[in-house]
């Protein structure tokens, strides 16, 4: 898998001038569009599409330099369709315009160009299981949220404070099938999954019962599921999970990530501090 990643990568490079399609990326890497993307900002630590605009704008940023070509044959090489997009693009990666970085010889910003291999530590094991399941129904309430990449929410924080212990517990009440108890659920997220962008949050349980007026529902299609248990700190044990199962799990296993939502049901110490995690990830099985 990883050999293929890196070929995707390679593909990349040669196509800096180019139109990159992520359908060409996912080809080359044997997986889906969905299952790249995820892939790639799991492995990465930003999405596909930023990678791509900062390895063009640090391709040209030297070319810019180089002043073999006019600051517009620059922009447009590398997709721009005016010299301001470019310039606008331009400052906010490198902290100045094209036109002073080649008058003054100005330092630039550099994107490295980047590769993946896989480190083997050896100093844990990850418990999953695979589970078929029904069409299901999560009800709750329902958020529209800001991603936050590495600690608290606080979004999704003050949303939870504000429904209230005595509907927290008519919401609890409704459990009725697995994942048991009141759950996280993640929905609708952008597909570059970048920092900031907005996603649909639930705090609910997966349930049979009928959808109380005041509550909201997301109906969940059949399908297969893998299973994730961790334990440790919270949150941090938490987004550790999300990031594992990405990098090390995904590509030593005989599957990929599918459109669907994202199940977390997490179970806190008395004081906060620690989690007991379990997250459900919806997947298909890849082709031998």
């Amino acid at each position: 898998m990883l050999e293929r990643l890196n070929q995707a990568m390679e593909h990349i490079e040669c196509h800096l001038d180019q139109r990159i399609e992520v359908a060409d990326l996912a080809r080359i890497a044997v997986t889906s569009e969905y299952h790249f993307r995820r892939l790639f900002s799991a492995l990465a630590g930003i999405p596909l599409s930023e990678y791509v605009r900062r390895r063009r704008l640090t391709v040209a940023g030297a070319e810019v330099l180089g002043g073999e070509r006019t600051l517009l044959e620059v922009a447009v090489r590398y997709g721009y369709t005016s010299g301001e997009a470019f310039a606008r693009a331009f400052r906010v990666m490198h902290g100045v315009g094209p036109g002073e970085a080649r008058r003054t010889g100005a330092r630039l910003q550099s994107q490295p160009r980047m590769s993946f291999r896989l480190v083997v530590e050896g100093s844990s094991s990850m418990q999953y299981k695979i589970v078929e399941k029904d069409e299901f129904r999560v009800v709750g309430r329902k958020a529209r949220v800001p991603l936050v990449h590495e600690g608290a929410n606080p979004a999704i924080a003050a949303f939870i404070r504000g429904i209230g212990q005595e509907t927290l517990q008519r919401i609890g009440s409704l459990s009725d099938q697995e994942p048991e108890g009141i759950i996280s659920v993640s929905d609708d997220l952008d597909e570059s999954r970048a920092e900031g962008t907005e996603l649909d949050y639930y705090h609910g349980v997966v349930t049979r019962a009928a959808v109380p007026e005041d509550m909201d529902a997301l109906t969940v299609p059949a399908g297969t599921w893998a299973v994730f248990e961790s334990s440790g700190p919270f949150p941090r044990t938490l987004q550790y999970l999300w990031r594992d199962v990405f990098t090390q799990w995904f590509p030593s296993n005989p599957y990929r990530s599918r459109p669907g939502p994202e199940i977390l049901r997490t179970r806190l110490s008395q004081d906060g501090t620690q989690a007991d995690a379990e997250l459900w990830i919806p997947v298909e099985r890849t082709a031998a």
